[in-house]
């Protein structure tokens, strides 16, 4: 099984969700994980966790950019 790592902490769910439809279009599976206060977590496998990223700051504008948590 690959490991999940962390991509991004989303500001609410939609959020997240539309940074998952960007990662799913450029073809990275994600998940996404939230304990019930915490703000939504953004999950990738550790091996696309570059090609995530390039993906996420190459599909936004640049005043949107996440804050990208390693």
């Amino acid at each position: 099984m690959t490991r999940m790592v962390q991509l991004t902490v989303a500001g609410d769910v939609t959020e997240a969700e539309e940074i998952r439809t960007i990662l799913a279009s450029a073809g990275i599976d994600s998940e996404l994980s939230a304990a019930e206060d915490d703000a939504p977590t953004v999950l990738v496998p550790e091996s696309s966790l570059e090609d995530a990223q390039d993906a996420i700051e190459a599909l936004t504008e640049p005043d949107e950019l996440i804050d990208e948590q390693s």
